[in-house]
């Protein structure tokens, strides 16, 4: 069941209140987050529940962390979990793997980026 969540104006808790382990907290110190956003807040322990969630923010807000990061988490306590992030256009692909790459790089997250568009026979990113 989805479960529809309301961006707020402040975050009230730490990304450790919201449940991730020490080598995600580590990635995201390293990427410079300090507090996490209100979508983050709301969607984060939703996610790590196993709950299905559609959430809606402005761009900025921190959205791509809010899924990103109960994903990454997930990936350590099961290896044979897979993740699918599919985008509208390649440039947001390009940004969310990246994005992905950099909160997932304490866990040793691997990601790829494939896209469509472009002539050149190796579209990947690692």
């Amino acid at each position: 069941m989805q479960t529809p969540i309301e961006e707020t104006t402040q975050p009230t808790k730490s990304f450790k209140d919201l449940g991730l382990n020490s080598k995600i907290l580590k990635s995201i110190a390293e990427v410079g987050f300090t507090q996490p956003s209100p979508i983050q807040e709301k969607a984060i322990p939703l996610v790590l529940a196993g709950k299905d969630v559609i959430a809606q923010a402005q761009t900025g807000t921190g959205k791509t962390a809010a899924f990103a990061l109960p994903i990454i988490q997930n990936l350590q306590n099961n290896k044979s979990v897979e993740a699918l992030v599919i985008t509208p256009t390649r440039e947001l692909a390009m940004q969310v793997s990246d994005e992905i790459f950099k909160l997932g790089k304490s866990s040793r997250t691997r990601t790829i980026c494939v896209y469509g568009g472009r002539a050149s026979a190796n579209n990947a990113s690692y």
